[in-house]
């Protein structure tokens, strides 16, 4: 089953709040071997500025990631993820994320394409706090691999 282009401008809703915790910055910074002492010494954070911990750029991946599930498990659009791999990732910031946000993530289906027997499907993420503060926008593209 090939995706389907109607979906394109579709917006999910909300979810739920994620809180973003000392100890998970801590631990993606060091899984990624980000060594900058604001990801982990939340006095160098606040000497920069910063009321706590400053997420590494790519940290809203963990957000993000959860949130997809509601565009990846919609069954009218047609994706068999077995045959998902990642195209590309980017993000758009307002603000760093900082221990202690809560962050709610609003998915927007941008772009439907089919090429060479292969769907493409471009998803942008709002990343806001409880709030409605502005943090970041991630777009993240997905290859849906034809059949062989």
């Amino acid at each position: 089953m090939s995706l389907d282009p109607s979906f394109v401008g579709r917006t999910y809703p909300p979810t739920a709040p994620y809180q973003v915790g000392r100890e998970k910055i801590r631990e993606f910074a060091t899984a990624i071997g980000a060594t900058d002492p604001a990801h982990h010494d939340p006095e160098a954070a606040q000497a920069l500025g910063h009321p706590d911990l400053v997420a590494p750029p790519t940290f809203p991946v963990i957000v993000t990631m959860a949130a997809s599930r509601q565009i990846i498990e919609d069954p009218a659009l047609g994706m068999d993820y077995s045959r998902v791999v990642h195209g590309d990732q980017r993000f758009a910031y307002t603000r760093p994320v900082v221990a202690g946000d809560e962050l709610v993530c609003t998915n927007t289906i941008e772009d439907v394409k089919s090429r060479g027997g292969h769907g493409f499907l471009t998803t942008r993420t709002d990343v806001t706090t409880v709030s409605g503060e502005p943090v970041v926008a991630v777009w993240s593209k997905i290859v849906v691999r034809g059949e062989a």
